[in-house]
């Protein structure tokens, strides 16, 4: 008999995470407290409780081939970086493609979720649920929770003396919408993260000025990268993810600042990071730098304390006649529904494993999806936690013993210290192919590189200098997909067939960057002889 499997939230992580369920043959019912799909991708006009929100102009940081599901590319008249509604029309076609809105119980809200008396040898959940005023309960044999982190917002007042004279407006980001009555006010962004900077850009079109306070500072790049393709179509590869590990960290770190220094010197911009070594996430903004230097944004360091209508920074310096306060400052995690010892943070960890498991369960029955924060799309992450999560729960894969996840949680910890910081933004941090490859080695989906570059040389190019995307995790092993291959070889033609909107004849001409990868393939194929010896 199939396993039957509760999963909370209906958005990218619940939908991905219901396919994941039909196609190993469980049972899953899916409890979505609004009215559609889409999570946080699905704007509205309204905050609600309970329920992420984004503001009207929010567009992807990363690519569509980057960010489909593994065996279901996007259309490829779709433009490469997507507006919010047309990434919620990839998941409409998504779901229907796959039936899962039959799965759905939608306008439900989860209250609790405990264990059965009999938890130990069972593994079971009593799933409590709220519709229209009336309460369910159920019992399920295992519960996916995929209800996001963008939910309760982080406003650290205690950490501006004097907000509570300032006279003007101030509230968090998640309350921003559009830059519709802002016209003519000087208004201050306090965080440097992309909606920050998202909203500072947007708003200095319309205000009389804008300001970012900052305390660290922040890497920004640009969404075109290389010959104008999406950046993380170049800086996504398994070669690049290699030569970072390998190389010394003082040279990576060089490395690193010169990248990150080529379109812009962010010294003189007032952006460069504290700690310009760490591995932060940095801003995708096309459009920061130009706000500078019109002078419609200015950057400004910590607040030090607030007036009625001043901000003082710690550089003793006084904006005057500040009007409206936006607090970017994050989100803080809130499962009200779990009771407080499955899923915690201390001192700045979480305590699961591989950010998905709690370690200390007798029965490995409840799993967390969407709980991380990769330096890449979470879409193909969340799809092989998912993959991987069902698996578990069928059997087919097991999980190590307590004290085995729960060093590998404090490992884990410390390399996330080292690489990109405590802050509390850096919690959920972690590599991105790095971390796609360890979750596809659990499900035996990694592609073995050094058998394709004996039988297909040319998947074996694309594999290793092309762009790591989820397609890559179809090509072998359980939920093998025959169209794979095709995908990635055919991957360019989507990127380029929304810009090809205008008839060009083109010229033959020899790239210098085709003669740089076929000196790649020949030091992969004497290293990978080398190797055989």
């Amino acid at each position: 008999m199939a396993k039957k499997v509760a999963v909370i939230g209906a958005g990218v992580s619940g939908l991905i995470s219901l396919k994941c369920c039909v196609d190993e043959g469980l049972e899953p019912t899916c409890f979505e407290r609004t009215e559609d799909i889409g999570g946080l991708w699905r704007f509205k006009e309204n905050v609600e409780d309970g329920r992420a929100s984004i503001y009207q102009s929010v567009i992807t940081n990363t690519s569509k081939e980057m960010s489909c599901f593994s065996d279901f590319p996007m259309p490829e008249d779709f433009p490469n970086f997507l507006h919010n509604s047309k990434l919620l029309e990839y998941f409409r076609i998504f779901a229907k493609n796959f039936d899962l809105l039959k799965y759905i119980r939608f306008q439900t809200t989860v209250i609790s979720v405990k264990k059965c008396p009999d938890f130990s040898s069972s593994g079971q959940w009593k799933v409590v649920t709220q519709s229209h005023g009336k309460e369910q309960s159920a019992i399920f044999d295992a519960v996916m929770v995929c209800s996001g982190h963008h939910i309760l917002p982080h406003i650290p007042l205690k950490s501006f003396p004097g907000i509570e004279r300032f006279k003007g407006q101030y509230f968090h980001s998640r309350q921003y919408k559009h830059p519709g009555g802002f016209e003519g006010k000087r208004i201050l962004v306090i965080g440097i993260g992309n909606s920050a900077s998202d909203i500072a850009v947007e708003l200095s079109k319309k205000a009389a000025q804008v300001f970012i306070s900052t305390r660290h500072g922040s890497w920004v790049m640009s969404r075109i990268s290389e010959d104008g393709y999406p950046w993380d179509m170049v800086f996504h590869t398994r070669f690049n993810s290699q030569l970072r590990n390998v190389l010394p960290r003082t040279v990576l770190k060089w490395m690193m600042e010169q990248q990150m220094n080529k379109w812009l010197n962010h010294e003189n911009y007032g952006l460069e990071p504290q700690n310009k070594y760490l591995m932060k996430e940095p801003i995708l903004n096309d459009d920061l730098p130009s706000r500078l230097l019109y002078g419609a944004i200015k950057v400004k360091p910590r607040v030090k304390e607030f007036t009625e209508t001043s901000a003082v920074f710690e550089d003793e310096t006084v904006e005057k006649d500040i009007d409206v306060i936006v607090f970017a400052t994050g989100y803080t995690f809130s499962f009200p529904f779990l009771e407080e010892s499955l899923v915690k943070v201390e001192n700045n960890m979480v305590s699961l494993y591989k950010y998905i498991f709690p370690p200390h369960l007798e029965k490995s029955t409840l799993a967390c999806i969407g709980l991380i924060q990769p330096l890449g799309s979470i879409f193909p992450t969340v799809e092989l936690q998912a993959r991987w999560v069902t698996r578990v729960f069928k059997g087919l894969c097991s999980l190590p013993s307590e004290r085995t996840m729960m060093a590998d949680v404090i490992k884990r910890n410390e390399k996330r210290i080292d690489l990109f910081g405590e802050s509390q933004s850096q919690i959920l941090q972690t590599n991105y192919v790095d971390y796609l490859d360890e979750l596809a080695l659990e499900i035996g989906a990694k592609p073995a590189l050094g058998a394709i570059l004996l039988t297909d040389l040319k998947l074996a190019v694309k594999l290793y200098f092309g762009p790591c995307n989820s397609y890559q995790y179809r090509l072998v092993g359980p939920g093998r997909w025959e169209g794979a291959r095709g995908a990635i070889l055919t991957q360019k033609q989507r990127i380029l067939k929304p810009l090809k909107t205008r008839t060009l004849k083109v010229s033959p001409h020899f790239p210098v960057s085709f003669l740089l990868k076929i000196l790649g393939i020949l030091a992969v194929v004497v290293a990978f002889f080398f190797q055989l010896r």
